[in-house]
């Protein structure tokens, strides 16, 4: 759950760091584009946090998949 956390404030304003990153590969890009470009990654994450603090064993799917 931290981890999607810091990862979406890696990407929402005020820090925004990996969209300043972009800003910077994409000189010629607006902000204000870059930022509506990462609504839907944005969005997913939160429904992808939201089902994991509602069913945690979403979380341990894999890890018990493969080490039983």
């Amino acid at each position: 759950v931290a981890v999607i956390v810091i990862e979406m404030g890696m990407i929402t304003p005020p820090v925004g760091l990996n969209v300043f990153v972009v800003k910077g590969v994409a000189t010629d890009v607006p902000m204000a584009t870059i930022f509506r470009g990462v609504l839907p990654f944005l969005l997913a994450m939160f429904i992808g946090l939201l089902l994991i603090i509602a069913f945690p064993a979403i979380a341990l799917l894999v890890p018990d998949t493969m080490f039983g």
